[in-house]
């Protein structure tokens, strides 16, 4: 049986007679009233949580990368908290000798009127991974893939991480890193032949494109992939 589909009302798990919604004036660069939430988490799970920090009336979380799917599964499925809500999945590097790279998670609760901001720093030296959330938000499919391809960094459980604004062959690195050139690694006549040969639409499925041809130039474990079971495999296309 289908479940019927309830529209969230924003701060409609509010207490009555909450104070309508305004823009906030006035707020310190640092300090304030953390978010509720951030003291929830304390609580939850102790010292995964490393540090609160609010600014320009923001709170900022701290966690720990290996719990970041325990900690977004917690904050989405509690009564109590329900961001409902993924914003965006993006990182930051800061080619500092201690810390290298973050990865960023903005979540939303709409019937809490809440916004919490969580960070996860990735260890020097240190695989470049951390849990994918997409079994929690399915929004994070395409902005996990878009962290991976512009950080290189790699969300374990996604279903499908591949690259999604450069295509699947692109060997120049991940063009958002600070040590990436601007000009490129190769020089400019390489870059102009790889980008003559290159296919982009070739990295796509069947079903995305829905062009017959581009199933002979797919990178070989695609057409594998594919074969096994996608909708658009080596029989559909080549039409045999």
């Amino acid at each position: 049986m289908a479940v019927a589909f309830r529209p969230y009302t924003t701060g409609s798990a509010l207490p009555n007679g909450s104070a309508a919604p305004a823009t906030p004036a006035g707020l310190p660069h640092r300090g304030g009233e953390p978010n509720p939430s951030a003291a929830a988490l304390r609580a939850q799970f102790g010292d995964a949580v490393r540090r609160v920090d609010v600014v320009w009336g923001e709170t900022t979380v701290e966690i720990d990368g290996a719990r970041a799917l325990d900690v977004v599964r917690w904050l989405h499925d509690e009564p109590t908290e329900r961001y409902d809500m993924l914003v965006d999945v993006t990182a930051v590097e800061y080619r500092d000798p201690e810390q290298e790279l973050e990865v960023v998670w903005h979540l939303r609760s709409l019937p809490f009127r809440r916004f919490l901001r969580l960070k996860a720093p990735l260890a020097k030296n240190a695989p470049l991974a951390v849990p994918s959330i997409e079994p929690v938000y399915k929004s994070a499919n395409w902005l996990e893939r878009e962290c991976f391809d512009l950080f290189g960094v790699k969300f374990e459980g996604h279903p499908d991480l591949r690259r999604i604004l450069t295509w699947e062959s692109y060997r120049e690195g991940h063009p958002l890193r600070k040590d990436f050139p601007l000009r490129g690694r190769f020089s400019r006549s390489e870059q102009l032949r790889q980008a003559l040969s290159a296919e982009p639409e070739a990295n796509y499925s069947m079903e995305e494109l829905t062009v017959a041809e581009a199933f002979a130039h797919l990178p070989a474990d695609m057409r594998q992939r594919l074969g096994a079971g996608e909708k658009g495999g080596p029989a559909e296309a080549t039409g045999e």
